[in-house]
């Protein structure tokens, strides 16, 4: 540090150097002056100063060359310049003295070279004038030039306007790969620079959420690779394709590409409702996969919520909880009657002998499928009732509807029971019908026997018919996996608030131990809260371990901010008076990814948070960057046909010549015919089982 005297000393040094220089300016207008223009004027005014002008031309004559004078006053003004210590200010940028240096430059280098090659201008008293003029002129604004370049002030506040360079942090640049992980490269951004870094999931069984609204990448950046790995490293997987069949060809390749990676290869099976030859058959109410009647109960209930999506804020309500209880009773009775049924079967080909002459008994069809849900519960009263209490386990399930019925309520029955029936009843599709009510295939995708990968379909344009179907099978997936000692296994459900199954939160909470690894796609949590209810939405949201996030904006992206929490970042301000300008440094606690940077995300850049994991710990848990996806070079598979209808109307014999398509619509509306005979046939045979007091107390009357 100088002490003031010194100050002020290097101060009056700095002044010495311009003065020096334009002492030396003013002689060479002197001589100048003197040689060209005296001639001009009367003798008695230069007579005085002709010693003075013999003296400088013997002694200096170089002053008289516009060139030394040019050198001079530069390396004086330069000296100047660098020495003086003006008040900064804000005011005054580099480009502003930059140019003002120019022109004093260009004047100086203009006067010189007119008078070095065109040396007759001097024999003109005006252009002698002239050059002194442009000359001196050129000279003051080098010095103003040289005095504001010592007062610029270079610390630019605006060099980050975004604060880019203070919300920059470390994150994870180690590849952590493991049996179980997912691993995206990335490149952010820290202090300016691009650097590469990896996004590792090494425990995916914490659960996975992407968030993003549509365009934002959260799909293609995410899940994409996310299911090529999972697929990579031996998981069984259900894919949910909201855009069938997108996800469902990626699924499909890399299966085919990693089919080694198993110890028993699995099969893939597709669920479609839109395009039956391309979909298998599955019914997702097996009643050897039901082993309480609480399955049915959560069966019932989904179906329920999907219909009527405001029910799922109203738990509790009578008449919520008539309608639950009253298809939870169908389900449970359908299911003793086919085990029934089954067994009566067996029973008959145990007794059965081929040696006299009897027909061989013909197997039952399964009567406990969604489609005979439907059927059944929009048969009369009088009919489903007494079938009902005729089963001891749902006695308490189907009393009340049972007694209004008996006693007249019919406007309460209608109330408990008609939001079901007609809910229900939407869903009657002869290509519904057919996919629910065949068998290709179970749901326990984690088999170690029977390892599957499983596509399941919909269509945004009939997602409110198709949702309730499909969640039925998202809702008993679940339940089948999340067990002990099966193989690990994903679920990637994009657009989640499209379906709704109880039991999500439960499942990302528990599943880890059992090595069920979830991947969630939505738009906002918002949506979420919208679609699942308050309660259940904050609690799924809470329980996530892994969490990105793409393009969301409003309340979603300051919930994230704030989950993401604070760093300490320098904060600058500066302070200009008139004898002097500083700059002020602090440290605050601020948002490490605030709202705002959230809301502007571009395509595939994420921020977010990952779970680690023992032996695969992570300190930067937090990322801010582009998550470095390429898409694939190789051409995604078709999805395989699973029912040919030209071979099956090869094997069905008909008189009547009709076209494939034909073929297949009539064999599918047949089906549907099958059923609604089978659940009469059922009612039937059933009535004739009722005890007496049943089959009295409930005689059709006319009201």
């Amino acid at each position: 540090m100088l002490s003031n005297q010194e100050r002020e000393s290097l101060t009056l040094q700095q002044y010495w150097y311009i003065l020096a220089s334009v002492l030396v300016a003013l002689l060479h207008y002197f001589l100048l002056i003197f040689t060209h223009i005296a001639h001009f004027i009367p003798f008695e005014v230069f007579e005085p100063l002709k010693n003075t002008y013999l003296f400088l031309i013997q002694k200096v004559s170089w002053l008289i060359n516009p060139w030394y004078i040019a050198v001079i006053i530069l390396i004086g003004t330069t000296f100047y310049g660098l020495g003086t210590r003006g008040v900064k200010s804000t005011s005054i940028t580099a480009g502003q003295v930059r140019n003002t240096l120019i022109v004093g430059l260009l004047l100086m280098t203009f006067t010189a070279c007119s008078l070095w090659f065109v040396p007759s201008l001097l024999k003109n008293p005006v252009l002698v004038i002239s050059y002194i003029i442009i000359h001196f002129i050129g000279q003051i604004i080098l010095a103003k030039g040289a005095t504001h370049y010592s007062r610029i002030f270079s610390h630019n506040l605006q060099n980050d306007l975004f604060n880019e360079d203070n919300e920059s942090f470390p994150q994870e640049e180690r590849l952590l790969e493991t049996q179980n992980s997912v691993n995206i490269p990335t490149q952010y951004q820290l202090k300016g620079k691009l650097r590469n870094g990896w996004l590792n999931i090494v425990n995916p069984f914490r659960g996975v959420m992407v968030l993003g609204i549509p365009g934002s990448g959260k799909t293609f950046s995410v899940l994409v690779p996310a299911i090529e790995q999972c697929i990579a490293k031996g998981y069984t997987a259900m894919v949910y394709d909201i855009k069938f069949p997108d996800l469902s060809k990626v699924a499909l390749q890399a299966l085919l590409q990693n089919k080694g990676q198993y110890h028993v290869s699995p099969k893939f099976y597709v669920i479609n409702f839109d395009d039956v030859e391309r979909s298998h058959r599955c019914n997702p109410l097996l009643p050897e996969l039901m082993t309480d009647i609480i399955d049915a109960y959560e069966s019932a209930q989904t179906i329920m919520f999907n219909l009527n999506r405001t029910w799922i804020q109203k738990q509790g309500d009578f008449f919520v909880d008539s309608a639950i209880n009253f298809v939870t009773a169908v389900i449970w009775v359908l299911k003793r009657i086919d085990e029934r049924q089954k067994l009566e079967y067996e029973q008959a080909i145990g007794m059965w002998n081929s040696t006299n002459g009897t027909a061989k008994p013909l197997p039952p069809p399964t009567v406990c499928t969604f489609p005979h849900v439907i059927e059944f519960a929009n048969r009369e009263y009088d009919k489903i009732f007494p079938v009902l209490l005729n089963y001891p386990e749902i006695e308490n399930y189907a009393r009340m509807f049972a007694d209004a019925f008996r006693n007249g309520a019919m406007e309460q029955l209608e109330g408990q029971i008609a939001s079901a029936r007609n809910g229900m009843a939407r869903l009657v599709s002869p290509t519904l019908y057919w996919v629910m009510s065949g068998n290709d295939f179970t749901l326990d995708i984690n088999d170690p026997e029977h390892p599957k990968i499983v596509c399941i379909g919909n269509n945004p344009q009939r997602q409110g018919i198709y949702g309730a179907a499909l969640s039925l099978y998202n809702a008993r997936l679940i339940t089948l996996i999340n067990k002990k000692n099966k193989l690990k296994s994903a679920l990637f459900i994009d657009e989640l608030p499209t379906l709704y199954f109880k039991g999500l939160d439960q499942l990302i909470a528990t599943a880890r131990s059992n090595k069920v690894a979830t991947f969630l796609g939505i738009q906002d949590f918002s949506q979420l809260e919208r679609d699942y209810g308050t309660k259940e939405a904050k609690v799924i949201e809470g329980i996530i371990g892994n969490l990105f996030a793409g393009q969301v904006t409003g309340p979603s992206a300051e919930g994230l901010s704030k989950r993401f929490g604070k760093t300490n970042q320098m904060k600058e301000s500066i302070t200009q008076s008139k004898n002097d300008t500083t700059i002020n440094r602090s440290t605050q606690l601020q948002e490490v990814i605030p709202a705002s940077k959230i809301s502007a995300l571009s395509q595939g850049w994420m921020v977010g948070s990952v779970a680690d994991d023992m032996g695969a710990e992570i300190k930067t848990k937090m990322f801010h960057a582009k998550l470095l996806v390429q898409p694939s070079d190789k051409p995604l598979p078709e999805m395989p046909i699973i029912y040919d209808f030209e071979k099956l109307k090869k094997n069905i014999p008909t008189e009547e010549k009709t076209s494939i398509e034909a073929f297949k619509t009539q064999l599918i509306f047949n089906n549907l015919e099958k059923i609604k005979r089978e659940v009469d046939l059922l009612l039937t045979k059933e009535m004739e089982r009722l005890p007496d007091h049943l089959r009295q107390g409930f005689q059709k009357t006319t009201t």
